[in-house]
């Protein structure tokens, strides 16, 4: 089944979905969207010089597909830890900045792809 929800990156620090504007980072999880928890991932802040995407919060491994939307500019930094966990689980990681990752997320097969959007940097 291929994706039926629509992603649009119209700028800096929104995205929309199907029709619904979000101005946080946000998780696709099999189709359902939710406020990415980076919490975890605040204490490594100073050593990346921004919050990275760290293992410590919650990701959704279960996929074939893991998309990260790493910001306008693509300067979301994704941990080394994230890179070997997604190695382990044989998950192919896919980061690349918002913009494009909406565009691939709307022709991806949703039922073995998830997505970590990021809406900022």
């Amino acid at each position: 089944m291929l994706n039926s929800m629509k992603f649009d990156y119209p700028g800096f620090g929104r995205i929309m979905i199907d029709g619904t504007a979000y101005a946080e980072d946000v998780v696709i999880d099999h189709e359902r969207v939710h406020n990415r928890d980076k919490s975890a991932s605040r204490a490594l802040k100073a050593s990346y010089g921004h919050t990275p995407l760290s293992d410590r919060e919650p990701i959704p491994w279960e996929c074939s597909i893991l998309v990260v939307g790493t910001g306008a500019n693509g300067r979301l930094p994704i941990t080394p830890d994230v890179e070997e966990k997604a190695r382990e689980l044989g998950v192919s990681l896919r980061p690349m900045p918002t913009a494009e990752a909406c565009a691939f997320l709307n022709d991806a097969d949703l039922t073995t792809t998830n997505a970590i959007l990021h809406l900022t940097c």
